[in-house]
């Protein structure tokens, strides 16, 4: 449930327990385990947790399935407590940054059919070699960074997710060089800010460097999420235009056309800002596709607000304008 960063973390735990001798099902009935990565940002995902478990215990009784739940959901301790108080049958409840112990987490709750909670507050470290199970054999993620250090106003994602902690370059480097040899054909760099990648590092090495080193690999097609406007460089822009083989593709979430409300999300970039490196983008890489995310009723939005919001969006979808006129 969730973003792709959720995904990615989802195929890691299926590779941890194909090593453990299990294999996939998605039918609840036949299932030893039932595990849960969870979502804190999509409502809806919230609801689905709640309603699955409801019909897990049922087939817990008869079975005796163990249920395990990690993700961002299980960073928020109200619903840690609403899963011990409403759901106690719950038998595993792991978060983020533990995620790399879940096996051991399952081992203990098979071996003592005890209640195991896995949770801790500060950020978690950066693992490699965890084993992971691909959804696909053509297409790939790779997950650059973890974390946030923007605290958007609305966003949850640094206090589930934690502070900005990247991966070293050549552990990056040569997990793509192992995809291409397998046969991958498409590779997602993931981040929750991806232009952030290697300020903790202090390496004097930033994304631009990153994705142009993996450009050179020669992945046919090479894709990243998410870029914020804020610290967007002109370098990146260089190198998406220069190499074929990075997708024009970017997502760069705008949230509102008016300043008031940006500076009330703590977004740090005005609008002219972001028409400037829209327009910048647009003159110098052939063929780009930019989308983005809009909030609209933001606390405290006035009518005049949206209406800069509107005026954004008619702006730089003339194609569209006349429909939605």
């Amino acid at each position: 449930m969730g973003c792709q960063l959720n995904e990615n973390d989802s195929e890691k735990l299926c590779g941890m327990l194909e090593e453990m001798g299990y294999t996939r099902t998605e039918i609840f009935e036949e299932s030893d385990i039932a595990l849960f990565n969870t979502c804190c940002v999509r409502e809806n995902a919230e609801d689905k947790l709640f309603g699955k478990l409801g019909e897990l215990k049922r087939i817990k009784e008869a079975n005796g399935t163990i249920i395990a739940i990690g993700g961002c959901m299980m960073q928020e301790k109200h619903i840690t407590d609403k899963i011990k108080q409403s759901y106690p049958f719950v038998d595993v409840v792991f978060g983020t940054h533990t995620l790399y112990r879940f096996p051991e987490d399952l081992f203990k709750a098979l071996k003592t059919r005890e209640k195991v909670k896995d949770v801790i507050d500060i950020d978690g470290e950066i693992f490699e070699g965890l084993p992971i199970k691909r959804d696909s054999n053509i297409k790939a993620s790779v997950t650059i960074m973890n974390g946030c250090n923007n605290f958007c106003t609305y966003c949850i994602v640094p206090y589930v997710r934690g502070r900005e902690r990247s991966r070293m370059p050549k552990d990056i480097i040569n997990e793509v060089k192992d995809l291409a040899k397998e046969g991958y054909k498409e590779i997602t760099l993931l981040g929750q800010n991806v232009n952030a990648y290697g300020n903790d590092l202090n390496l004097g090495y930033d994304f631009s460097d990153l994705l142009e080193n993996v450009a050179k690999l020669g992945i046919p097609r090479l894709r990243f999420v998410t870029s914020h406007p804020w610290n967007f460089t002109d370098k990146m822009i260089d190198v998406i235009a220069k190499y074929e083989n990075v997708m024009p593709y970017i997502h760069l979430p705008i949230q509102s056309g008016s300043d008031k409300i940006l500076k009330k999300m703590n977004r740090k970039y005005t609008k002219e800002e972001y028409i400037t490196l829209f327009n910048k983008m647009k003159e110098k890489i052939p063929n780009v596709c930019i989308t983005t995310d809009i909030i609209v009723g933001f606390p405290g939005e006035t009518n005049e607000d949206f209406e800069e919001t509107l005026d954004i969006c008619l702006l730089y979808t003339s194609d569209a304008a006349d429909d939605l006129t």
